[in-house]
Parts: structure tokens; sequence; C-alpha cells
């Protein structure tokens, strides 16, 4: 076993070169924000997608164009509105009468990253089109099934403060994110970079770091890092003890309406290799599934009218879940 992960950790050595670089890179355009930022790569690594919520102007726009050019990727941006069609995303079939044929125009979808703004603007049938793609990793237009180029990252945004005139996603669709990360504001020293940095006549280029063919490759040594039973219990423990905490000694039955999916382990041992990785190690800790853990369950845990009524969020439940399941 010790052979093993040795063989392993000279392949994270190797394969890990980029990320220091990568993250610094994006810190050229992005001042703090760093969990929005890991969360990123890591869904990359992981094969996973990101949703990200935030108040307008916190740099989420900035920061998924960034992290395309830093990593030499195809990127589309897709504006998302109540008259929005799924052809607009996925792409049609067009008559040409001269040849009486129809020809393939592709849409935005077909790209390596792409940025879902403000998701929830447009109606579910647009949604569900996304989201569908999210899964299954292809496009079907008319008779054909095209498979989407690798590597493949949905990153969607959405603002926590306007609800009005938006269509909320709904929990099962949501569930297909690996991650949703929680943006917050800066503090008073980054807000005072932010000022300098931007208010300069040219704001910093960012520069290619690492190729869509490099990524590929340290996905495979993600999925190669070491992770033992302990740890793999400690993820299913804290998943079972959002659907049935009593067994855990918590005593929050009542705030929780419905617990995390099979799919919240998956993801969470996923991620925690891919947060191994980005910190250069060739096995999972605890802390790697700490670290990532909320960004996993958040939106997975649905809270009951009691809960709200405590005027607790499920980021508040989860936390409780962490504090008080046992760490190995």
């Amino acid at each position: 076993m010790n052979q093993d992960v040795r063989a392993i950790h000279e392949r994270v050595e190797s394969e890990a070169v980029f990320v220091r670089s990568l993250l610094q890179e994006l810190e050229k355009a992005i001042v703090g924000q760093s969990e929005m930022l890991r969360g990123m790569l890591i869904a990359l690594l992981a094969d996973g997608h990101v949703l990200l919520e935030g108040v307008p102007g916190l740099a989420k726009t900035l920061a998924i164009r960034s992290l395309a050019q830093a990593v030499q990727t195809k990127f589309q941006r897709i504006q998302f509105t109540p008259d929005l069609l799924p052809a607009d995303l996925l792409g049609t079939l067009i008559y040409n009468p001269k040849t009486s044929e129809f020809t393939i125009k592709k849409g935005p979808l077909f790209s390596n990253i792409v940025l879902a703004d403000e998701i929830n603007r447009a109606p579910a049938k647009v949604q569900a089109a996304l989201l569908e793609c999210m899964q299954e990793r292809q496009i079907t237009l008319g008779e054909t099934t095209f498979r989407l180029e690798e590597p493949f990252l949905v990153l969607a945004t959405q603002n926590p403060i306007e609800q009005e005139g938006t269509y909320p996603l709904p929990e099962a669709q949501v569930d297909r994110f690996m991650l949703k990360i929680v943006i917050t504001y800066p503090n008073k020293e980054e807000e005072k970079q932010i000022l300098e940095r931007m208010s300069a006549a040219n704001v910093p280029a960012i520069a290619p770091v690492v190729s869509p063919q490099d990524l590929i490759r340290a996905r495979g040594t993600v999925n190669s890092i070491y992770m033992d039973d302990k740890v793999r219990d400690y993820i299913v423990d804290l998943v079972l003890a959002t659907r049935e905490p009593e067994k855990y000694g918590l005593d929050i039955k009542q705030l929780i309406a419905y617990g995390a999916s099979p799919r919240a382990t998956v993801f969470m041992a996923r991620a925690a290799k891919a947060h191994a990785f980005l910190e250069g190690r060739a096995y999972v800790t605890p802390d790697d599934v700490k670290s990532v853990a909320m960004s996993v369950l958040r939106h997975r845990v649905i809270i009951t009218y009691e809960a709200e009524a405590e005027e607790l969020n499920s980021d508040a439940v989860v936390r409780r879940v962490l504090d008080g399941v046992e760490v190995p």
C-alpha cells in the first residue's frame, strides 16, 4: 500500500505543478474570493459543475472568464432571460430551400467552459435543457447526437436578493451541481485592492497557464488519489447524518425536511480527492472532506418551515452536522 501511495504522490507532484501558477494568474484579476477560485478548480478537476450564488458585482463573470483564458479553453457566456428557448442553448436545424436539406447550427453549449448567467431567469424548459447536457454530456439535434468536448464545465450564477420574475431551480435539478458556492462581500483591505487595481488604465491580462489536455491528464491522477476506509466511512456518516441525525446524537431532525442524496456521497469523495490534489497530497484526509462538505451539502439539505421560523438556513444546519459527526 505504501508503494502505491508513493507512486501516486510522484504523479501528484508532477501533475500539480500548474496549480500554484494557475491560482496566481487568476489572482491577477480577482481579489480575495479564494473559496470561489478553489471551488472552480475542484469542479474542473473532479468533472463536476458549480452553482455560484452572490449579489451582482462580486466578480463572478470575471472569475469564470479568467479561468477560461488561463486554461486555454473555449468559453461561452449565456445570459438567461425569460424569453430564452432551448434552441438558443443547444442549436437547431436550419432548412435550406435550395438543396431541400437541413443543416445543423450548433449552439453556445458546444464549448468547454460555459457561464450560465442568472440561470433562474429562464423558464423551466430552458433550465432542463442545460441540466440534461450537464448530466449526459451530449446534445441531440435532429437525428444526430454530439458528444460534448472535454473538459466541459458549467458555472451557473444566481442572484439571491431579487426573486421577482425568476424561475427558481427545483431541488432535484440543483442536485446536479457538484458544488454550490456562496460568494460574500470583500473585506476593507480587499475592497481597497479592487479600487486600486480596477481604476488603473490597464486591467491585468490573464496568460495561458495550462492546456485542456493537461487538465484531463490531471483528472486521471485525481481519481487515483488514495482514500482510506475511515475517510470513506466519514463521508458516508456525514451524508447519513443529514437523513437520520438522531442516530448520530444530533437534535436537528425537526429542522431537516429532506437529507442529501447518494449523489452527495459520490460528489463529496470526488471533490475531497480534488482538494487533496490542490494541496499536493496523494491521499485524502478528513480536513479535505470538511473543506468541501459545506459546498457539496448546502444545496442538498432541504430545511423545514420550523428551521425557517428559527431563522436558520441550510448552511447553519449543515454546520451542526459537521460539528456533531465524529471525525476519524
